[in-house]
């Protein structure tokens, strides 16, 4: 299996959201077949992670927990979403072995940071972080061809209504939750997409990638 994207020279990179849902939509109240998830990810080779706070900081405890290896030379950055600097374990995340480094993504109005901090910052918009021009700077200043957004509800739900997503993939479990957060947060607008892949995995596992049409 393999995952082709093109891109053109001075455009914003490829995005691709990749959320695991049950069959009703929710990205929570059900074991992840993370393996999986995480094994499917590899295919686009992603320049940047990009993820929200809510995501990271639901994991703090995993990241306080988890070996710290030091940074992966050759993986891709990881750039959080964190509009009111919420996120405290940028060492850890960037000692996790995953990722090449980390990156706050700010907005004007941002609480302050800690004097001593030393992550590397980008400040775009003013109560709210400008995701379009994120896309377009990380293209621009450090050559991302392609984002994997790792992220699901409200992150996804806004770069769906900004129109920034190029590229949909659901791993869906076979379970209905019937209540949670669901992977488009309070996205409500129609959207029109193209089947461009269907697997069916071992325990009813199904992966369905999209391309928006």
């Amino acid at each position: 299996m393999s995952v082709v994207v093109s891109t053109v020279c001075g455009v914003r990179p490829h995005v691709v959201a990749q959320v695991a849902v049950s069959v009703d939509g929710a990205t929570t109240g059900f074991p992840v077949d993370l393996a999986r998830f995480y094994a499917l990810a590899t295919l686009w080779q992603e320049d940047v992670t990009l993820v929200g706070a809510d995501t990271i900081l639901a994991q703090e405890a995993a990241v306080r927990a988890a070996p710290q290896p030091g940074p992966r030379e050759a993986g891709p950055l990881l750039a959080v979403v964190d509009s009111r600097a919420r996120v405290r374990e940028w060492d850890r995340l960037r000692r996790l072995g995953h990722w090449s480094d980390v990156l706050a993504l700010y907005a004007d109005q941002t609480p302050d940071r800690p004097p001593d901090s030393t992550t590397a910052e980008l400040i775009t918009g003013y109560n709210q972080v400008d995701l379009a021009e994120v896309l377009e700077r990380l293209g621009a200043a450090r050559g991302a061809r392609v984002v994997r957004v790792d992220s699901g509800g409200t992150l996804v739900g806004v770069l769906l209504e900004l129109g920034l997503i190029d590229e949909l993939c659901l791993l869906v479990h076979p379970v209905v939750v019937g209540s949670g957060q669901r992977w488009y947060g309070s996205f409500a607008e129609r959207l029109e997409l193209k089947l461009a892949n269907t697997e069916v995995f071992d325990g009813g596992v199904v992966w369905l990638r999209y391309c928006m049409a």
